[in-house]
């Protein structure tokens, strides 16, 4: 097992060219390969670099990249704009997309005693690891798990070998993850290397991959003083401290430790990023640890068309809403429909305050009766958005002309917020 490079600190920045060389560096150790597939994020993650070293690995094996997967998870097919934006030049006849409901094969069954023993109890079945055909079948001798980093609410830090699972994974395993990460509690996981369902994917590849050529290629990203996002590391290997080594550095980079609550926190959703409350939800998710118990989370999302990205968690998401967890728990004994969606269920517990504090959203292509269906209040986003305008607000405290202070977040993707005294 071997880390092939390891590059950064919180104020290293890494050039384009500092990041071929480290790409060049891995694949001189690796030799020669034939048949290589590539596994980049989709454009949800567009900001993890993980299209430019998609496309450096394209201009250094040339013909023998064979296929490139983004790893959508439940997430929808890249449309060719996004493509187009995310990997530059590269020919479109590579691109392969994951069908999570049927292009998956089960590899193996992580045991119920070890998944109850990791998870405290809260899930006793046995997990299935699951992929896509692709990657289990495909005949590759070179395949390159590429992506960032950073805090996340079913896994406690983004990447490694959820890109894997999860990522290429199949609906069962994807629907199960959620829930474990939910059931056991985001807050209790969020930052953390070491979680419930990281010990379970880890149990999974240490125990059905071995076979597999994999190499992980990961990034941690922040923003310099300029507030421009830097690449800070570079880390690839084959196997946990390559993960270990980056989800240390992001920790440092990524995790902002508050010494006061949040009274009121305005968070920004990139139109071109977010364009469901599915995706959008990070500002709640990566803010929650932060926010005063009666506080309010404004939510300014431009994008924000839909709540689900996949037309059945839509539905689900609709008709039960953002409640709390003991309702959505009851809605799960008493509904087939959401038993069957595990991660509907999860995602649904995540983006609840549990009336904690007040989610208002100022969506650009949601009514408020929708808005308001799901349990959250609404707001016009024109007029919300004159008042906290994200060109004029910069990251951090913000003071109003009118005396308002308020904390602005210009993309929850990158972060974890938390006040020092919720961290135990």
């Amino acid at each position: 097992m071997t880390v092939y490079y390891a590059e950064g600190s919180p104020t290293t920045e890494l050039s384009d060219q500092q990041l071929r060389e480290g790409l060049e560096s891995c694949f001189r150790q690796l030799g020669p390969r034939r048949r290589v597939l590539a596994l980049p994020p989709d454009f949800t993650r567009f900001n993890s670099r993980g299209g430019l070293l998609t496309c450096l690995v394209h201009q250094h094996f040339g013909d023998a990249l064979t296929d490139v997967m983004p790893a959508l998870g439940t997430h929808v097919a890249m449309p060719d704009w996004q493509l187009d934006k995310m990997f530059p030049g590269l020919p479109k006849s590579l691109i392969r997309v994951h069908r999570w409901r049927e292009d998956v094969r089960t590899i193996g069954q992580v045991p119920g005693e070890f998944v109850a023993a990791a998870t405290d109890g809260i899930w006793t079945q046995p997990w299935p690891a699951q992929l896509n055909k692709l990657v289990w079948e495909g005949g590759h001798d070179l395949i390159l798990s590429l992506g960032q980093v950073v805090p996340h609410e079913v896994i406690g830090m983004a990447n490694y070998n959820k890109n894997i699972f999860v990522g290429t994974g199949g609906s069962q395993g994807i629907n199960e993850s959620h829930f474990i990460g939910a059931a056991y509690g985001m807050e209790r996981m969020m930052g953390r290397a070491d979680t419930p369902l990281r010990r379970i994917l880890n149990y999974a590849q240490e125990h059905f991959c071995r076979h597999l050529p994999l190499v992980f290629v990961l990034t941690v990203v922040g923003a310099n003083a300029a507030g421009e996002l830097v690449t800070r590391g570079l880390f690839i290997g084959d196997d946990h401290e390559c993960y270990e080594r980056a989800a240390q550095l992001s920790i440092q980079v990524n995790f902002t430790v508050l010494q006061e609550e949040l009274g009121k926190v305005v968070v920004y959703l990139d139109p071109e990023e977010f364009h469901s409350t599915w995706l959008g939800n990070k500002a709640i998710y990566r803010t929650r640890m932060a926010i005063a118990d009666g506080g309010e989370l404004v939510v300014l999302a431009p994008g924000v068309g839909t709540f689900g990205e996949d037309p059945e968690i839509d539905r689900l998401i609709r008709k039960y809403g953002y409640r709390t967890t003991p309702e959505i728990m009851r809605f799960m004994r008493e509904n087939e429909d959401l038993r069957n969606n595990l991660s509907a269920a999860a995602h649904l517990i995540h983006g609840s305050s549990e009336k904690r504090f007040r989610v208002t959203y100022c969506p650009g292509h949601l009514s408020r009766a929708e808005i308001e269906g799901v349990g959250y209040a609404y707001d016009e986003l024109a007029s919300v958005q004159q008042r906290y305008d994200p060109a004029q607000l910069k990251d951090g405290w913000n003071t109003l002309p009118d005396g308002e202070r308020v904390f602005f977040i210009r993309n929850p993707a990158l972060g974890l917020w938390a006040y020092a005294g919720r961290l135990g």
